[in-house]
């Protein structure tokens, strides 16, 4: 060929502005389009030798070098992939219109319908402006008698070509790093670059640092550092999951996700129909709760790491867990990072949801022992995936356990045939500490109460009374069950106490609105309990989320019940010397401290209640001593 310049042919020359501002969401991308092309390259390479349409040299071995020199200002990726005549030259690098991945599949439509060889080795090149003052290619064709070519251009749409001396087929691209750029000339910022985008690649990756080559004594040295590629070119999802091991499950984790703990479990997806994906999911171990908020779902195009947490791929509940999918039919536009087919693309999202949901269940019906023992991990997730993915709830509504006060783990069915006679309601704790004594009057009355103490649960058990309408949640200190009481006194009797109790209650308290009830229940040793009823705590949390703006006393000016036990030795004496009145301050104060213990039994005192609370068990202490 005979050297010339020209024009690239596009519709306007402001092509390099936008590539550098729209095109590319992030700076780093012009190293991710440059070496995919190469990969690219190499693909269609390998696929017209097994076509027959190219023949490869005996030892053949794909190869992709990046190579570093801060002293000359360059930054080079080489391949020795298909490579390009002076024409394919003109053709797909001048004329961004044509793609040649597109020209090519169309060439060999008869052959071949494998669409994973797409590459964008049109715009995709251009991305090399974002960082450079020049780009310079040097090219051989795979075919035979090509000669060499090399073309160059200082990111306007003026080039020139001329022959080129590399001697063997594949492409070269050399970039003139920018004064704006120069951390790209940083051998350690590429490998990290690298690393990012293809540590998984299926074709071996070398890092050169031309410096460093130069600072070595011998050429053999060197050599011997160069022959250690980036990266893994069979990353552990491209295996059978029978062939897999948990220990290379774990170290897979650990390589990925820099995380020192191991996994819970995971998922292996490996499916070629309707779509090709690939990928592992992992549970990872929980240190505090919704720490997975932070997961990490790594989306892959071939390999080629596209980005973290797709929305429109990914779930959204899923993101909080971690893992790697691979997608070679994902839709993605020139950039590679944009999503479209937005109808194809949400068939993946469910085929996704689906896999992890058939995991757990298999999981629950076949290893329940290790279910149950996850729980407290993953059951944030699976609620909030609940909430989320209407599809999901439907998939594990069935293996959705509770964990109880006795230390058993049930299901919404196996709670309410365990528990008959709670008609239709499950009762709940969210404090265990807070509510020990009301957990301790469950167990006394051979009942049981499920644990639902996470940030989520307000909002999950909303839920669930949505989804199972004759179901109804209920906190332990909500009611009084009818086993949790004995047969109390005649009615008049019964009666006259209760009158005696309410005057006197309110009497010490000051507080003459209080709602009271008398009680007899089994437990003697409990003098009283506070119960608040569900509807008014929702309602006051409710108000507590939204700071405040909802008035809930007046919506509830009553909401707290005291429930007086007239089985109490120490409340049938206080009621037997009401009447007395060289005693009357006794008795006050020892009610005034029966009520003070059934709200701490509930909640904290106020301030200057606890205070006064404090004051008196001294005094208390004084009298006995």
């Amino acid at each position: 060929m005979v050297s010339e310049k020209g024009n690239i042919s596009i519709q306007t020359e402001d092509i390099f502005p936008i590539i550098k501002k729209w095109l590319y969401s992030e700076k780093d991308i012009f190293l991710r389009e440059i070496v995919s092309n190469a990969s690219d390259a190499i693909s269609k390479l390998k696929k017209l030798s097994d076509i027959g349409e190219a023949m490869l040299p005996e030892n053949y071995k794909p190869r992709i070098t990046v190579s570093v020199n801060k002293e000359k200002g360059t930054l080079a990726v080489s391949d020795n992939g298909i490579g390009m005549t002076d024409e394919e030259v003109k053709k797909y690098i001048n004329q961004i219109a044509f793609s040649g991945a597109k020209d090519f599949v169309e060439k060999f439509k008869d052959k071949t319908d494998d669409q994973q060889i797409i590459g964008h080795f049109g715009l995709g090149f251009y991305s090399s402006f974002m960082v450079s003052t020049k780009v310079r290619i040097d090219t051989l064709s795979y075919k035979e008698g090509s000669r060499a070519v090399s073309w160059e251009s200082e990111g306007s749409t003026e080039y020139s070509m001329e022959p080129s001396e590399r001697k063997e087929f594949g492409t070269t691209v050399t970039m003139y790093i920018a004064e704006d750029s120069k951390e790209f000339l940083d051998a350690w910022k590429i490998r990290e670059i690298l690393r990012k985008y293809f540590a998984f690649l299926q074709y071996e990756i070398y890092l050169i640092d031309e410096n460093e080559k130069k600072s070595e004594d011998s050429e053999d040295d060197t050599k011997g550092k160069e022959e250690k590629p980036i990266n893994n070119t069979y990353p552990l999802w491209l295996k059978n999951p029978r062939e897999c091991t948990d220990e290379e499950y774990k170290n897979f984790y650990h390589e990925v996700f820099t995380d020192f703990n191991d996994p819970l479990f995971w998922i292996h997806i490996n499916m070629d129909y309707p779509f090709n994906m690939k990928g592992i999911i992992y549970f990872p171990k929980l240190k505090h709760e919704f720490e997975t908020m932070e997961g990490q779902i790594k989306l892959y195009y071939n390999q080629v790491f596209v980005a973290d947490n797709i929305k429109e791929v990914i779930p959204e509940f899923l993101m909080l867990l971690k893992g790697c999918l691979d997608c070679p039919d994902l839709p993605l536009n020139v950039s590679r990072s944009f999503l479209q087919n937005e109808g194809y693309v949400r068939k993946i999202a469910s085929h996704i949801t689906k896999k992890v949901a058939d995991k757990l269940t298999l999981m629950f019906k076949k290893d329940r022992e290790n279910y149950e023992k996850y729980w407290g991990d993953i059951n944030p997730f699976i609620k909030y995936g609940c909430l989320r993915e209407p599809k999901f709830f439907e998939r594990v509504k069935d293996i959705i356990i509770y964990k109880t006060i006795n230390d058993k783990f049930l299901t919404t069915e196996e709670y309410l045939e365990q528990n008959k006679e709670s008609d239709k309601k499950i009762y709940y704790v969210n404090d265990e500490n807070q509510q020990a004594h009301y957990i301790r009057m469950f167990k006394e009355n051979n009942m049981d109460a499920v644990i639902l103490n996470t940030l989520i649960d307000s909002h999950f058990i909303s839920f669930m009374e949505q989804e199972y309408k004759d179901v109804k949640f209920m906190r332990v200190d909500s009611d009084i069950m009818e086993n949790m009481k004995s047969d109390s006194k005649d009615d008049d009797e019964q009666k006259k106490l209760e009158e005696k109790l309410d005057k006197l209650f309110k009497e010490a308290t000051e507080k003459d609105k209080m709602t009271i009830k008398v009680e007899a229940l089994k437990d003697e040793t409990t003098p009283a309990v506070i119960l608040l009823s569900e509807q008014s705590r929702r309602f006051k949390e409710m108000s507590r989320a939204y700071g405040g703006a909802i008035n809930t006393n007046e919506l509830f000016p009553d909401a707290e019940t005291l429930v007086i036990n007239s089985n109490n030795p120490m409340v049938n004496r206080i009621a037997e010397l009401y009447n007395e009145e060289d005693r009357k301050e006794d008795v006050l104060t020892a009610t005034l401290h029966i009520y003070d213990l059934a709200i701490l039994n509930h909640r904290q005192l106020e301030p200057d209640a606890m205070a006064k609370f404090i004051e008196r068990s001294n005094s208390l202490l004084m009298r006995l001593l």
